[in-house]
């Protein structure tokens, strides 16, 4: 509940767009995998608005990944609905991150899918957990 009232919050970022057809899945209804793809999707655009586009994470020698995926699904979105999905960091510890997820129909604002990543820092040569610089960190606003 309390994620619903956080997704209106200033510094969640947020997208809205019409659900197409190869979203949805044998069961008539936008797969599990195609969430998935627009959780990470709209974290790299997050990340790309605050001033980290990829690029400046391969400079730095870093990358963040996936360690943990947690998703509550609510209801069904179909084709052709609009949605919105918004992101927020909601806990930045010393080399991880927590990012929570809303997906809401545009149409009554109904919460359909509640999810968090916790992402990692890594290093890219080492692939162990890095550090996340001070610089990184202050260009998001962490919402708990």
């Amino acid at each position: 509940m309390a994620w619903r009232i956080i997704a209106d919050a200033p510094g969640v970022f947020a997208r809205t767009f019409s659900v197409p057809e190869d979203a949805i899945d044998e069961l008539g209804h936008v797969s599990n995998l195609k969430y998935l793809a627009w959780m990470q999707d709209i974290a790299i655009q997050h990340s790309a608005a605050r001033g980290w586009p990829v690029e400046r994470y391969l400079d730095n020698g870093a990358v963040w990944v996936v360690r943990s995926h947690f998703i509550t699904y609510l209801r069904p979105a179909f084709a052709g609905e609009t949605i919105t999905l918004g992101t927020w960091v909601a806990e930045l510890k010393q080399r991880s991150s927590s990012r929570r997820y809303l997906v809401r129909r545009a149409s009554d604002q109904q919460a359909l899918v509640e999810a968090e990543t916790i992402w990692v820092y890594v290093d890219r040569q080492s692939g162990r957990p890095r550090r996340i610089p001070d610089e990184l960190r202050a260009s998001f606003d962490v919402i708990s």
